[in-house]
């Protein structure tokens, strides 16, 4: 069983993006949690869950300003050695999203490739 936390203030890619899921990996293989806000993500985190993959918007709640809300949520990723060898994504419509994704060690899709391509996804979650 593969499970997946998707996080983004914006219902519509919270769905976007479990549907995304359940067209690359078996509805009976998969379970997906979605979250609201980068505080409500991490609510899913401190309850354990192990997660196969975490994706997640940059910009959502501005509560940890100057940072990203989607960035804060990252950096608390990392605190968790269970989350070790989670794959996280970024997805955002920053302009600098991959230079963020790159410091911090994940990996990212601007959203304007996530809507016109699957392979993205494919390709870093099919990843061994």
């Amino acid at each position: 069983m593969k499970r997946f936390l998707i996080v983004d203030d914006i219902k519509g890619w919270r769905d976007y993006n479990s549907n995304i899921m359940q067209e690359l990996f078996p509805a009976e293989e998969i379970e997906i949690d979605t979250a609201e806000s980068a505080a409500r993500a991490y609510d899913f985190l401190l309850e354990g869950k192990p997660y196969y993959a975490i994706i997640t918007d940059l910009q959502m709640e501005d509560d940890y300003a100057p940072k990203y809300a989607g960035e804060w949520l990252v950096e608390q990723i990392k605190t968790f050695s269970s989350y070790n060898d989670t794959k996280v994504i970024m997805i955002s419509a920053t302009y600098n999203i991959r230079h963020i994704a790159e410091t911090l060690g994940v990996y990212c899709i601007p959203k304007s490739t996530a809507l016109k391509c699957l392979s993205a996804y494919e390709e870093i979650l099919k990843k061994i």
